[in-house]
C-alpha cells in the first residue's frame, strides 16, 4: 500500500526539502517575469511620433532592447549554481501536477541540464510561458508566498 503523501500543512519545517535560493529572490524574479510576460507584439516597428502622443502603447510592446530581459538575465546570471538549479526546479515544479515529494528528481533534473549546459538558465527560464506564475506555484508548495514582497515593492 502506498503512502499518502503529506500537504505542505502536515509538514514540519525540517521536512521541507531546502532551497538554495532565499524566496525573496524568487518573488523578485516572477515579478519581473510577469512584466516581461505582459509585452504585447510590436504594432508599428517604426513610429515617428513622439511616444507621448501615442499614449505609451510602446512600452507595452515587445522592442528588441528590453531593459525588463535584460534586467531578469543579469539577475539569473549573477544566482549562483544552485540557486539557478534551484530556480529551474521550481519552474518546473509549479509547471506541472508536481509534489513536494517531486523535489528530488526535479532539482536532479535541473541540476544535470545546468552541468551540460543545453542553454543559458536566463534564456531558457525567459522562454517559458508563464515563467512567474510557475515560480509563484512552485513556492506554494513550499507554504511560501510573495503576498508581502509585493506590496513591499508597490
Amino acid at each position: 500500500m502506498s503512502k499518502k503523501p503529506k500537504t505542505i500543512e502536515e509538514l514540519s519545517p525540517e521536512e521541507l526539502p531546502p532551497l538554495a535560493i532565499s524566496p525573496e529572490k524568487v518573488c523578485f524574479i516572477i515579478l519581473k517575469a510577469r512584466e516581461f510576460d505582459a509585452k504585447d507584439v510590436v504594432t508599428e516597428p517604426d513610429v515617428a511620433s513622439n511616444p507621448a502622443d501615442d499614449n505609451m502603447v510602446s512600452v507595452l510592446e515587445d522592442h528588441g532592447n528590453d531593459p525588463v530581459e535584460e534586467e531578469l538575465t543579469t539577475f539569473i546570471s549573477g544566482l549562483s549554481e544552485d540557486e539557478q538549479i534551484d530556480l529551474v526546479a521550481l519552474a518546473w515544479l509549479g509547471r506541472d501536477d508536481n509534489t513536494l515529494d517531486d523535489w528530488a528528481e526535479l532539482r536532479e533534473e535541473a541540476a544535470n541540464a545546468h552541468r551540460a549546459q543545453l542553454t543559458h538558465t536566463a534564456k531558457y527560464l525567459l522562454g517559458l510561458p508563464l515563467l512567474g506564475d510557475h515560480l509563484d506555484e512552485g513556492l506554494s508548495l513550499f507554504g511560501l508566498s510573495c503576498e508581502n514582497f509585493e506590496a513591499d515593492q508597490l
